[in-house]
C-alpha cells in the first residue's frame, strides 16, 4: 500500500466508491459545486484552486466577468463544498508595495510551502506567461517576479523543495492553442531564478486522448513511491477539443523521471456539466484535497470551463492504475535534451 506524505485532513469532503463503480475516480453525485453566475457580474467560475487552511478550506477561484474577462478570487468554505466568494478580485501589490493587477489571469494553482502560500496562474506579460505571487494571512498578496518568458502555461509549483530547490511544471506554448504540447519542469535555488529545465512527458503516447497536449494539474502529491501527478491530456476531434484527465507517477528525487504513465485516462467528460457549457467537453484538475492518514483524495475540475466540479479517488487506486496500464514513454533527466 502507497503512503501520501502530507498531513491528516479528516474533515476533507469525501463519498465513498460507488458499489461496482470500475473506474479509480467518481464523481460527486451533488455535482457542480459551483454552479452558473455565482456572483452579480460574474458569469462562470471554474479551473480553480484550493488548500486545507486553519480547519477549513479556502481557494483561489478563476472567476469571468459578463464581459469575458478572467480574474483570481478568493473563496472560503467550512466542508470544501459550500463556498463562499468574495465579492471583488484579489488586489496584488509588487514587491515595493505598489499596487499591481494583471490585465488578465486565468487557472490558478494554490500551493503551501513552510506556511507561505503562493498563488500560480496564466497571466499577461506581452503574451500568455506564468504569474506568481505569494501570501501569509490571504489579506496581502505580494506579487514575485514571473518564472519565465511568454509563451508559457499550466505553471505546477511543488509542494516543497527538492534536493534544496524549488521545482516547477509548466508548458511552452504560442499565443493560442497550440502546436507546443509537452510538460517540462524547471527548478530554482529562490524562485527568482529559474533554469535547468527538463523534459517530463510528451503529447501523445499510447492514448489518442492526449494527442493534442497536455498539461500540468494539482501540485504533485508526494508518496513513499514518489510524486503522483494528476494532469490534463488534450484530443482534437472533428467537432473541437476534449480534455480528460490522467495521471502519472514521477521519480521522488529527479522528477523529470516518469516511473510510471497511465496510456487511459481517469476521467473524461461523460456528464452534462461536463459536456455542455461555455467550452463542452473538459474536465480541467486543478487542486486536490488529500488525507495521509486514510489515503483519500478529493479532486477538484473545472467543468466545461463554466462549473467547478469534486471527484473521488484514493492514493492506492490511482497508482495502482498507472501501474497497471503504463506505457513505455516518458521523461529524461540528462542535459541536451
Amino acid at each position: 500500500m502507497a503512503t501520501i506524505i502530507a498531513k491528516d485532513i479528516t474533515t476533507m469532503p469525501w463519498q465513498d466508491r460507488p458499489k461496482n463503480h470500475l473506474g479509480p475516480v467518481w464523481r460527486y453525485d451533488n455535482n457542480p459545486i459551483i454552479g452558473r453566475n455565482p456572483k452579480p457580474g460574474v458569469a462562470r467560475i471554474f479551473n480553480s484552486a484550493v488548500i486545507n487552511k486553519d480547519d477549513g478550506f479556502i481557494g483561489v477561484f478563476r472567476a469571468e466577468t459578463t464581459a469575458t474577462l478572467p480574474h483570481l478570487r478568493l473563496g472560503r468554505s467550512q466542508n470544501g463544498i459550500d463556498w463562499e466568494i468574495d465579492d471583488d478580485p484579489i488586489r496584488f501589490i509588487d514587491e515595493k508595495g505598489n499596487p499591481w493587477q494583471p490585465y488578465y489571469a486565468y487557472d490558478p494553482r494554490l500551493i503551501e510551502i513552510d506556511d507561505v502560500c503562493y498563488i500560480v496562474w496564466c497571466t499577461d506579460f506581452f503574451g500568455p506567461t506564468i504569474g506568481l505571487a505569494k501570501t501569509t494571512d490571504f489579506k496581502t498578496f505580494v506579487r514575485l517576479e514571473n518564472p519565465f518568458i511568454p509563451f508559457n502555461r499550466n505553471g505546477v509549483l511543488f509542494p516543497r523543495a527538492i534536493n534544496g530547490t524549488y521545482r516547477m511544471l509548466s508548458r511552452a506554448s504560442d499565443n493560442g492553442h497550440t502546436p507546443f504540447g509537452d510538460i517540462f519542469v524547471s527548478e530554482s535555488p529562490d524562485l527568482i531564478h529559474w533554469g535547468r529545465h527538463r523534459h517530463v512527458m510528451e503529447r501523445g503516447g499510447s492514448g489518442w486522448w492526449q494527442g493534442l497536449k497536455i498539461g500540468g494539474g494539482p501540485a504533485p502529491i508526494e508518496t513513499d513511491e514518489g510524486w503522483l501527478m494528476l494532469y490534463h491530456g488534450v484530443c482534437n476531434t472533428c467537432n473541437g477539443y476534449v480534455y480528460s484527465m490522467g495521471v502519472a507517477l514521477l521519480d521522488k528525487d529527479e522528477p523529470s523521471k516518469v516511473i510510471y504513465r497511465a496510456r487511459d485516462y481517469i476521467l473524461t467528460p461523460e456528464m452534462p456539466y461536463e459536456e455542455t457549457g461555455f467550452v463542452p467537453n473538459v474536465v480541467f484538475p486543478c487542486a486536490t484535497v488529500h488525507d495521509a492518514k486514510t489515503g483519500r483524495i478529493a479532486i477538484y475540475y473545472g467543468a466545461a470551463d463554466t462549473y467547478v466540479a469534486l471527484a473521488f479517488s484514493t492514493v492506492d487506486l490511482l497508482i495502482d492504475f498507472a501501474k497497471t496500464h503504463h506505457e513505455s514513454v516518458g521523461g529524461d533527466a540528462y542535459e541536451g535534451r
